[in-house]
């Protein structure tokens, strides 16, 4: 498929997927008239790249974790001893981060019921 299907099947823009090629996190090959042609997996592999964005991670440690996951998400290869480690203080970032996250909805929470709360009465 080419860069245009790949953005709209994905929702992201044609600007980040050559962005990702770059940072050598998808590859496409190239026709005789030097466009991009991506494989079908390429849709799954852009969501994980998404993902893995979205929790925080940098394309540096996302270049490195890609080749341990199938593009299901599922592990395909064992990561070596240093990723592992980062992988684990991201992990633990990203724990630190939900909590913070359940912390402040339980403000909102509170916000929102004394709000309402005040509205009823009469």
């Amino acid at each position: 498929m080419r860069i245009g299907e790949l953005a709209r099947r994905t929702g992201v823009s044609e600007r980040s997927l050559r962005y990702y090629e770059q940072e050598g996190l998808l590859s496409a090959e190239r026709t005789p008239g030097g466009h991009r042609e991506y494989a079908g997996t390429a849709v799954a592999r852009v969501r994980r790249i998404q993902e893995l964005y979205a929790a925080g991670l940098c394309s540096a440690k996302i270049v490195r974790l890609l080749p341990c996951m199938k593009d299901d998400g599922g592990p395909a290869e064992t990561a070596d001893a240093s990723l592992v480690r980062e992988l684990s203080e991201e992990r633990a970032r990203m724990d630190r981060m939900i909590e913070d996250l359940q912390r402040s909805r339980s403000l909102l929470d509170g916000v929102i019921e004394a709000a309402s709360t005040d509205r009823t009465a009469p």
